[in-house]
This record gives structure tokens, C-alpha cells and sequence, in this order.
């Protein structure tokens, strides 16, 4: 798929036919787009408070069907341009998502928020690394996009670690920016720019 059937694709014209949604594959992982029978194994991952906690938007305790209503909405945004949302999965369990990765596309500026989360057992395998250099790679490559950017909470500077391991650099710090639980939370911002 090129960057201009991508980002020009428009989902009301009835004469183009639909861009599926490609597989990514890695030396360890396959990253495909999330399907309905997903949604049990999502539900039952995002109940770790640990991973609401060092997440911005996930919420705990994670609302009940709040899963499958959540993949409902990734094709109707794949096909408008507006994300491109994946399932991360072991190359040997391509069944079995343990975590989520994606992009939220500003098609007019030719950017996108990198965004993803991975289920506690997996922690700490280099699994997020693996997946963001791959959706950076295919932001980039296949998407056309300019620039990708991503942010986390101070206190999960795990994430900070990830985004530097796949070339984003740090562009900014806000003090406070957003309340998690009652609790104010600074904020990072990293980036990377297609050169």
C-alpha cells in the first residue's frame, strides 16, 4: 500500500474497494489486526491494575464489554485513516494477543501518536521494543507518514526506555499535564522524524 492510497483513501467514495489491513511479522512476534473473538483474552489482560496504572487512557477496573466495543472501532478507523490499531501476539500463539499497538493518524499533517500497552506476564522481553520499531518502520515505510510521535507519564520511565531504543528522542516535559486516579502526573513527549 502506498502513502497516497493510504492517506488519500476516502471510506464514502463506493467505487474504491477497501485497503485491508496488513500483518506485520517479526523475528519473534506476529502483529495483526485485532478480530471480535480477541476481545475475551483483552478483557481478561486489561484487568492488571499495573498496567492501568502506567497507562494514560486505560482505566481500572477495566469496564465490563468495554473490550469488544473497543475493537469494533478499529476498521471503520483503519479504512477512514484515522488508526491503524494491531494486536501483538507470539509468533507460536498468533491466537493469543498478550498486548495492543497502534497508531492514532493526523492524516493533514502526515503525523501519528504511537501508542501501546502489553500484558504483565510478558513484561520485561523486549516484546514493545520489538512491535514500536516495527509500527514505526511501517508509519514510515508503508503509511508515508512525516513525523511519529508518543508521550507517557513521568513515573513509567519503562516506556521512556522503549521509545529511545527505537530512535525517538525526548521533545518536551509538562509538569502536571494530566490527572490519573486524583493524582497530577507529568507528563514526556518523544518524537522521531522520517529524514
Amino acid at each position: 500500500m502506498s502513502h497516497d492510497e493510504f492517506l488519500s483513501f476516502d471510506s464514502t467514495e463506493l467505487s474504491q474497494e477497501p485497503v485491508v489491513q496488513p500483518t506485520l511479522v517479526t523475528d519473534r512476534l506476529i502483529i495483526r489486526p485485532f478480530v471480535e473473538a480477541d476481545a475475551e483474552q483483552v478483557q481478561s489482560l486489561l484487568q492488571c491494575r499495573e498496567i492501568a496504572a502506567n497507562t494514560i487512557s486505560i482505566e481500572h477496573p477495566y469496564p465490563a464489554g468495554a473490550a469488544k466495543i473497543w475493537i469494533s472501532t478499529h476498521e471503520k478507523k483503519w479504512q477512514g485513516s484515522e488508526a491503524a490499531v494491531f494486536a501483538i501476539c507470539e509468533k507460536d500463539h498468533s491466537h493469543f494477543p498478550i498486548g495492543a499497538i497502534g497508531l492514532e493518524i493526523n492524516a493533514k499533517d502526515e503525523n501519528a501518536e504511537l501508542g501501546y500497552w502489553i500484558g504483565e506476564s510478558w513484561w520485561g522481553r523486549g516484546y514493545c521494543t520489538e512491535a514500536a520499531r516495527t509500527m514505526v518502520d511501517f508509519g514510515f515505510s508503508t503509511l508515508g507518514l512525516k513525523k511519529i510521535h508518543a508521550h507517557f507519564m513521568a513515573k513509567n520511565p519503562a516506556s521512556g526506555r522503549v521509545l529511545q531504543k527505537i530512535g525517538m528522542v525526548k521533545e518536551g516535559f509538562m509538569k502536571s499535564h494530566i490527572k490519573k486516579w486524583g493524582i497530577f502526573e507529568d507528563v514526556v513527549f518523544f518524537g522521531t522524524v522520517r529524514g
